[in-house]
């Protein structure tokens, strides 16, 4: 109850600072809209050449799209500031504040930080999603729709993951900055089906950097192309990188060296 209670003291003062830069909300929008344009054009010059990209049909790439769209703006708002805070409290040697806290340190340093006009991609996303699914013209199912937002938590939670284990390097790297960079360029190869690239690549975008995970299968739930085996092994890779992201950062932590280490 007491993490709960600090989630949403954190969350009510993200949301106060967030209102108090509202010009931000319109740049938002206008990047927001950019990057739907970008998307819709690109869709449209590859299907004006063919009928189906490695299986998948223009309005199915269209799901992917709002499904993408939907991550990176959950991913934007509420895992990448976090993050970005505890590398610099890392490198600051400021993370006391959160150790000291009567709460699970992880926990804290994942809810510190909100952003509250990010949530524009994420209604643009399900905005482009709902007119995917209308233009498919197929029935979603009861066990389809539970599948579709369980992959799409368990991509999220396996995004999560690999965040904080990439953050946990700050520990012993001191510049790591650039890996948010990286990290944006590889989520951009989610724009479209991990399926249609090589081997090499799918691999990696699957267990290396689960996008696979967060945008691919969910939509892979709702196109009927989601096997149970798939799902099973979607819960135990996000089981594993819990555990895995956990004992980074527990690890990490015997080295920090702030001021009341």
């Amino acid at each position: 109850m007491r993490f709960f209670r600090l989630t949403g003291s954190y969350l009510r003062i993200g949301i106060a600072n967030e209102f108090q830069y509202r010009a931000n909300l319109f740049i938002q929008i206008l990047q927001s809209v950019i990057a739907l344009a970008v998307g819709l054009i690109g869709l449209a010059l590859v299907y004006g050449q063919t009928e189906a990209l490695g299986g998948w049909t223009r309005t199915e790439l269209l799901a992917v799209m709002g499904i993408f769209m939907l991550m990176g703006g959950l991913i934007q708002a509420a895992i990448q500031p976090n993050m970005q805070r505890l590398m610099g409290d890392i490198q600051e040697g400021t993370l006391d504040y959160a150790l000291t806290k009567p709460v699970d340190a992880q926990a804290l340093i994942s809810v510190r930080e909100f952003r509250l006009w990010k949530l524009v991609d994420v209604i643009l996303g399900l905005s482009v999603l709902g007119v995917a699914i209308y233009q498919m013209q197929s029935e979603i199912g009861f066990w389809q729709a539970i599948a579709f937002v369980l992959a799409l938590i368990m991509g999220g939670v396996m995004i999560y993951c690999f965040w904080l284990m990439l953050t946990s390097t700050a520990f012993w790297i001191i510049r790591v900055d650039e890996m948010v960079n990286l990290f944006e360029g590889i989520y951009a190869a989610g724009r479209w089906p991990v399926t249609i690239y090589p081997t090499w690549l799918r691999t990696g975008l699957t267990f290396l950097v689960p996008v696979a995970f967060a945008v691919t299968v969910p939509a892979e739930a709702l196109t009927n192309r989601l096997s149970p085996l798939t799902l099973l092994g979607a819960f135990g890779l996000t089981v594993l990188l819990l555990l895995l992201a956990r004992g980074v950062w527990r690890l990490g932590l015997r080295s920090y060296g702030g001021a009341s280490a």
